[in-house]
């Protein structure tokens, strides 16, 4: 593999390089049969990755947000409803929640996975139930980082609880739990295909996913503004949602390659933690998708001195993420104070993600580590 002079902290230049041709030519039928919205290839793309997923139905969406959005307009959820979550996401997660003018009730992550706590979502459920000022209608886990959230215990709680399930696999599309693909959990899934994503397209989109039926039909009809069979009579309140051609042919072709760079990203991974022992941890029989390769440090004053080391080799990093939600501005309305989610917060104090993408090599990881050892 080339080895480029700037490290790049997601390498979309060597996998475009892979499949440039190919796209140049789904490019050139999109302008001959010219329909550049919900086209053919479109239909192809849901079929493709209904068949991955080993689902009845893929629903093609304009983002990652709208594939959250959309099952909860579908099930009538809005004001009064309580919809349970993590502080520890993109805001995304908690933001159509309240689009919808329901509550998002946050719930505490593990300190391991930095996915939901099963045992303090229960809490927070029973909580709720006993204040009895919302009604507890849905669970939206996140897969944070590629790594499956743990949906047999989530599901056991909904089930109890009577609660619809949301398998937030903005990051994970590819990962599995004992070889059950990520789209099969819960009641529904929703993914994103942002450009930086495992599987990514080059602007936005998403998908849904679901073995219901009924609940395919709504959330297709929601995606085009509520309509199903006449385009100017809306049966549902809907939205815009539609995917473009030119998305789904990207996509198209990036999924010829995907599982081939599903194991890159496992050998960079695997490679990272012959060196490293405060990443994310791995449950036993969980395949995560390594979207983000992410570590936790001792301190606040470790991590910046960590990335101030890391910009000076002309290593990149981010961090995901420096403010949990339920400290944001926008969600002041909901009256969380600093102290409220003592594991979401730390992690916003000390993590930090580092390079990762199928096309890393030995010598870019090797200079990640030495920058990492030698961090005081």
């Amino acid at each position: 593999m080339p080895y480029y002079r700037k490290m790049e902290f997601i390498d979309l230049k060597t996998q475009q390089d892979r499949i440039r041709d190919n796209l140049k030519t789904r490019f050139d039928r999109i302008l001959d049969h010219g329909a550049y919205i919900m086209g053919p290839e479109v239909d192809e793309l849901e079929e493709k990755l209904a068949d991955y997923c080993g689902v009845k139905h893929a629903i093609s969406c304009s983002s990652g947000t709208d594939a959250l959005l959309i099952p909860l307009m579908a099930w009538g959820i809005g004001p009064g409803d309580a919809v349970f979550t993590t502080p520890f996401t993109y805001v995304a997660t908690a933001e159509v929640i309240a689009l919808l003018g329901a509550t998002p009730v946050f719930v505490d992550v593990y300190e391991s996975t930095f996915n939901i706590d099963c045992e303090k979502l229960e809490s927070a459920i029973q909580n709720t139930i006993s204040e009895g000022e919302l009604k507890p209608k849905a669970i939206i886990p996140v897969d944070l980082f590629g790594m499956p959230a743990r949906y047999r215990l989530i599901e056991d709680i909904a089930k109890k609880y009577n609660l619809k399930v949301i398998e937030d696999a903005a990051q994970s599309f590819g990962a599995s739990i004992r070889n059950q693909k990520v789209g099969t959990f819960g009641d529904v899934a929703a993914t994103s295909f942002y450009p930086a994503k495992p599987l990514g397209c080059y602007g936005d989109g998403g998908a849904i996913f679901t073995d219901n039926d009924d609940l395919a039909e709504k959330c297709k009809a929601i995606r085009i503004h509520g309509t199903t069979t006449d385009r100017y009579h809306s049966e549902l309140i809907g939205l815009n949602g539609r995917l473009d051609s030119m998305q789904a042919a990207v996509l198209l072709e990036k999924l010829t390659i995907f599982d081939e760079e599903l194991g890159m990203r496992n050998e960079v991974n695997n490679f990272y933690r012959k060196y490293l022992n405060n990443a994310q941890y791995h449950p036993k029989d969980y395949e995560s998708s390594h979207a983000l390769f992410s570590v936790v440090l001792g301190s606040n004053k470790k991590r910046d001195n960590l990335i101030k080391r890391l910009k000076k080799n002309a290593i990149p990093s981010v961090i995901y993420y420096k403010n949990p939600i339920h400290l944001m501005n926008a969600f002041k309305y909901l009256g969380y104070k600093k102290g409220d989610f003592h594991v979401s917060e730390n992690l916003s104090q000390t993590i930090v993600s580092l390079p990762m993408h199928p096309y890393l090599t030995e010598k870019h990881i090797t200079s990640i580590i030495k920058s990492l050892k030698h961090n005081e």
